[in-house]
């Protein structure tokens, strides 16, 4: 693990521009404040890497249980914290708009020691089953398990659809597996016992008795799974694209925009065939007219 450069650097002047691109009060108070920390505690460590990365040997062994609480929100190089926290991002604004801030910051703690731990169980077994002592000293740090984890709930709450993974369409539940592997094979000095963890844990949220049991042990029972768009499991009437992203628009200001677009391109298209063909109520029928007599002006 090499020492990384701490201060201004290219991914994180790459990542503070992601965040004011997309505008800072666009991003959820969660999913913001779990930005900030992970940017500060890059600038400014608790500790060094190899005393906050995470092992068996070290936490199991030594007994240095406080590595679960360090080794998320430590990254080795400027690049590892642009990629995890870039993911982190639309991850974020997507999720926590759908749990609610208080739920989705109880699932980021949650997540965040849980693969900690389901990786340390992950390597003393590879270390026992492959009887190979370096299991338990192989050390891990970085925000990616966890972000792993919350691809397996974004794919539960919005089943359908493909991903791109190295160029090749791959369907979304299939998606956690395939980018294990492409990272894998692609990125050398990645951990797939970390990343591995990540989704096991959000297979224990989505399938198992975790989810369960975390609204059990906090007594939140205001919490309620939200599905705009068909239950987990259930295929939709109509194929959507769930990157696409709102800008915060209510539904109205959306269909607006859409009926604007709509017919700017509607003198490009007078000899062709509709693709779809969409069946408009009364009133948005009137709204439509009304946008055509103002963009004909």
């Amino acid at each position: 693990m090499q020492r990384r450069s701490r201060g201004i650097s290219t991914g994180l002047l790459l990542l503070l521009s992601q965040i004011f691109r997309v505008g800072i009060n666009n991003i959820p108070p969660v999913t913001l404040t779990t930005l900030a920390l992970n940017i500060w505690f890059f600038l400014n460590p608790l500790k060094p890497l190899l005393s906050s990365c995470l092992s068996v040997e070290k936490c199991y062994q030594q007994k240095d249980w406080q590595r679960l609480l360090l080794s998320p929100i430590h990254h080795v190089d400027d690049w590892h914290l642009y990629f995890n926290m870039t993911s982190m991002l639309w991850k974020g604004i997507h999720l926590e708009r759908r749990l609610g801030s208080k739920w989705f910051a109880y699932v980021i703690t949650t997540f965040s020691l849980l693969t900690g731990v389901v990786y340390l169980l992950l390597e003393f077994a590879l270390a026992e089953f492959m009887d190979d002592p370096d299991f338990r000293r192989d050390c891990a740090v970085g925000f990616s398990g966890v972000l792993f984890a919350l691809k397996v709930l974004n794919n539960c709450y919005c089943p359908g659809g493909f991903v791109n993974v190295l160029g090749f369409p791959v369907p979304s539940k299939f998606a956690c597996w395939a980018e294990l592997l492409a990272i894998h094979f692609v990125s050398t000095g990645t951990s797939f016992a970390g990343h591995l963890a990540g989704i096991l844990v959000g297979l224990m949220y989505t399938c198992g008795p975790l989810k369960k049991i975390m609204e059990i042990c906090s007594g939140y029972s205001g919490y309620q799974d939200y599905y705009p768009r068909g239950r987990p499991g259930y295929p939709e009437e109509v194929p959507r694209n769930f990157d696409a992203y709102t800008a915060g628009l209510s539904e109205e200001e959306q269909l607006e925009r859409a009926l604007r677009a709509s017919l700017r391109d509607q003198g490009n298209r007078r000899n062709s065939p509709p693709a779809y063909r969409f069946h408009l109520t009364p009133e948005e029928e009137m709204r439509r007219k009304r946008l055509h007599r103002f963009d004909g002006q």
